[in-house]
């Protein structure tokens, strides 16, 4: 069977700006790497799209599912799906969190990735974290939907938020994402609804990847990377060796 891999992401950019290196990286490995979007992001993250002369709540829906769509094609998503919970609050009921966990399970990730633990400035962000934390949870129960193949105990990684200083986010992995970042770049380039942020984030892997080089051993030995991703992991990792 594949290697697989979940991305649970707040708005239908997040997975882009956040891990969109990771997804290209690992479907290049192999892995065949699911994006759920819970909610379009059409309220709070679609000014662009807002200044608009006659525009409709459904208009900034179709466009920014369509520019997600166009960025899964450049990482080679494996598949997206768009569970339009809304957002600006995201709310997450009974219903959408077992449809959650129903992916969950069909996928049977190896790893999962979500936003930090804590987002003050976008609570969609943190409360979709928390989603993804309880559907893992859920997943691994012997007792929901008997006879379905439970879950194992993936690791969760939680992909950078947009103000680090702020977000009580401390990475300690970083992917080299060098082999992959035009396809990053052009997935970014795709969501045209907040291009205001497409430098921003070229920078972030360009400093990254200075982190990578450091953290590998620095001036004396440390491997090149020109762009790399950080994350943080919930769960412990467990090594035959260090």
């Amino acid at each position: 069977m594949a290697k697989t891999a979940l991305v649970i992401s707040a708005h239908s950019a997040d997975f882009v700006w956040r891990c969109g290196g990771a997804i290209a990286l690992h479907q290049e490995k192999g892995y065949e790497v699911t994006v759920v979007c819970l909610s379009y992001g059409e309220r709070g993250e679609s000014a662009k799209l807002w200044k608009k002369p006659d525009m409709t709540l459904d208009k900034v829906k179709t466009a920014r599912r369509i520019e997600a769509e166009n960025a899964a094609k450049q990482l080679n998503v494996h598949d997206i799906q768009f569970f339009d919970l809304g957002d600006y609050p995201l709310e997450v009921d009974r219903d959408a969190k077992y449809r959650l966990v129903d992916v969950i399970r069909q996928v049977q990730p190896d790893f999962m990735l979500s936003h930090s633990k804590w987002d003050p400035y976008n609570t969609d962000h943190m409360y979709a974290m928390q989603i993804a934390l309880e559907a893992r949870m859920i997943a691994q129960a012997w007792g929901h939907n008997p006879g379905e193949k439970v879950l194992g105990a993936p690791q969760l990684y939680l992909f950078e938020p947009h103000q680090t200083e702020q977000m009580d986010w401390k990475p300690n992995i970083f992917l080299d994402i060098s082999s992959v970042w035009e396809k990053k770049w052009a997935a970014i380039q795709c969501m045209e609804g907040q291009e205001h942020l497409w430098h921003y984030y070229k920078n972030v892997a360009e400093n990254r990847g200075n982190h990578f080089m450091r953290n590998s051993g620095g001036q004396s030995g440390g491997r090149q990377s020109t762009h790399a991703e950080g994350f943080e992991a919930i769960f412990p990792r467990t090594v035959d060796e260090l």
